[in-house]
């Protein structure tokens, strides 16, 4: 038993010994049919063909696959058998701001640096390198360019990164970038004055000067004359080259006609001329048409004026009114506004208002009610002021002589009552006055465009003047140089032409009322008789004004009172300026004895 124990463990150690060894046959075998054929009379190479990405190194190993391939080329990113394009524009952003990468296969290249810049136009391959190798570009100074960047070359041009832009004129200079730039006319010296040695300097809203001439002489500012009769006319002609009318000679020297009305072009003014319309009859013979030849003197209608001249040859009209000015005088025209309403029919027979809107109706159409919204049928107005007395409270919070009810700005004087934008809030109290967004004075104002809508603010020439207003501020067509008021599109010239007529003493045995004539398209008034206190009073109403003109009396037996009144409100509230010849006593004794002295007042 032994003895087969023995014999059975031998056995035992033998099978263990062939397992071991069929083992490591079998690995083998399988090791090779991995290599698969390693020799059959030559060796085989792994790399042949290149199992790589194209241009990339293959190397054998004893490792499986038994190759190993290198790097990715520049530009592209992988394990070596597949390799991918790499964006270097978004890992590296290797262009300038505002000059466009474009991304190849492999690698980039910046587009040309951008307007305003100069500099290389870069290209490259790989990340490392678009990070080394930035596009570099640097501002080109256009304003150094010898032509002043394109900027007019008396204007300040000013450099900008990318950029220029094109400033005001150059201290010395006045215009713009569109008219140009040319020397300043500069009153501060006299070397570059431009204005007659009796002239004087005057700045305008735009920043340019111009010139006038001083009282007692005229001209065109820049060549002055004496001027006798102070009408604005020289006693000489002057020499001047802009063919100012103010150059011309004066056809009445001595006597102020500041219109040079000359009806039968004798070259002598009607003023100053004894036969004005040439007929043979002098003006002294009482020619009953003064202005037009009229040998024959006919007059149909016996009134003062000649067939010729009269605009109602057949109705007596002495004061020749004429509302709608179509040459037929109210005396006999049928439609005297001429809004095409018969004057029976019209409920404004002297003012046009076609859609006859009579809101109170009292008969008295709103266009020409003093109450419009309050029965008044017999538009009785006591003081004058233009508001029917039952209406008229008198009560007046800002005391510009419009009262509360009435006043577009209740408690802030503006006796103009301009409202630009129509909005029923007047200007002196309006935030905006052309409600286009951009406040008046305050942030984010102040607008450069006061009166005239420009939200967009637009100023080319960058001197805080906006450019739809930069020659007329208000827009009324007149440019600012010839706008006697440049703030108010209402007012553009002196204008007498329309007026309320005041009458200060309409009680008596014999009242002459006042006529006035009024000449030179409304720039002058002439009181034709000796009448009693009366005011010709404007319907135009201002803020503040500057006044200026002649005040001359042709007689030098008269000693009435003549003269200018302002801020006038009604009959009892007004200021005067006033001349009399000479001191006069008062005729009544009561309530005592006045006495008129004669001077200015």
């Amino acid at each position: 038993l032994v003895r087969y124990l023995r014999e059975d463990n031998k056995l035992h150690s033998v099978n263990l010994q062939h397992v071991k060894e069929m083992s490591l046959i079998r690995n083998t075998i399988m090791e090779c049919q991995v290599c698969g054929e390693c020799w059959r009379g030559s060796h085989r190479s792994r790399c042949n063909p290149n199992p790589c990405f194209s241009g990339v190194d293959c190397m054998e190993t004893y490792e499986y696959p038994g190759y190993r391939c290198g790097p990715c080329p520049p530009g592209l990113e992988g394990n070596g058998t597949s390799c991918a394009d790499i964006n270097e524009c978004a890992y590296a952003n290797p262009c300038f701001p505002g000059s466009k990468c474009i991304n190849t296969a492999p690698g980039f290249r910046c587009e040309p640096c951008p307007r305003g810049y100069r500099g290389n136009t870069v290209s490259g391959v790989g990340v490392d390198y678009a990070k080394a190798s930035k596009q570099v570009c640097t501002d080109i100074d256009e304003c150094n360019d010898g032509n002043n960047g394109g900027c007019d070359p008396n204007s300040i041009c000013t450099n900008t990164l990318g950029s220029y832009k094109c400033g005001p004129c150059k201290s010395g200079f006045v215009g713009n970038q569109t008219s140009g730039c040319i020397p300043q006319k500069s009153c501060s010296t006299p070397t570059s004055n431009p204005c007659d040695i009796n002239g004087f300097c005057m700045f305008e809203r735009n920043g340019e000067i111009s010139c006038a001439c001083n009282v007692g002489w005229a001209g065109n500012g820049n060549v002055c004359g004496q001027d006798t009769d102070l009408d604005g006319y020289p006693d000489e002609p002057l020499p001047c080259i802009d063919n100012n009318k103010h150059c011309k000679q004066d056809n009445c020297r001595l006597t102020p006609n500041s219109g040079q009305e000359d009806a039968d072009n004798d070259g002598i003014g009607d003023q100053c001329d004894d036969d004005a319309d040439g007929d043979g009859i002098k003006n002294v013979e009482v020619d009953n048409c003064r202005l037009f030849p009229n040998k024959d003197q006919q007059n149909s209608d016996t009134d003062s004026f000649g067939d010729a001249c009269d605009n109602c040859p057949n109705v007596p009209n002495n004061d020749q009114r004429d509302t709608d000015s179509n040459g037929e005088g109210d005396a006999c025209d049928n439609d005297i506004d001429g809004d095409g309403i018969p004057n029976m029919l019209d409920n404004c027979p002297r003012v046009p208002n076609p859609l006859q809107t009579d809101r109170d109706e009292d008969g008295v159409g709103d266009a020409c009610d003093s109450c419009p919204e309050m029965s008044n049928p017999t538009q009785t107005d006591m003081d004058s002021d233009l508001v029917g007395d039952i209406c008229d409270t008198n009560e007046d919070s800002d005391g510009d002589g419009h009262q509360d009810t009435k006043d577009n700005c209740a408690e802030i004087p503006n006796s103009s009552q301009l409202d630009s934008d129509n909005d029923g809030l007047g200007d002196d109290c309006d935030n905006d006055d052309d409600n286009d967004g951009i406040p008046d004075y305050v942030p984010p104002g102040p607008d450069n465009c006061r009166l005239i809508p420009n939200p967009n603010q637009k100023d080319s020439d960058g001197n805080g003047v906006g450019d739809v207003c930069e020659e007329d501020f208000d827009n009324d067509t007149v440019v600012d140089q010839l706008d006697v008021c440049p703030e108010s599109a209402e007012v553009t010239l002196t204008d007498f032409r329309a007026y309320q007529t005041v009458i200060l003493d309409p009680e008596g045995d014999a009242q002459i009322d006042p006529n006035w004539v009024v000449l030179n398209q409304g720039m002058e008034i002439v009181q034709t008789m000796n009448s009693d206190p009366g005011l010709a009073v404007g319907y135009t109403a201002f803020n503040g004004v500057d006044f200026e003109g002649t005040f001359h009396v042709n007689t030098v037996t008269d000693d009435d009172y003549a003269g200018f009144i302002f801020s006038y409100q009604d009959s009892a509230s007004f200021y005067v300026v006033m001349w009399k010849q000479t001191e006069q006593t008062y005729w009544q004794a009561t309530p005592f004895r006045a006495v008129a002295e004669p001077g200015l007042q």
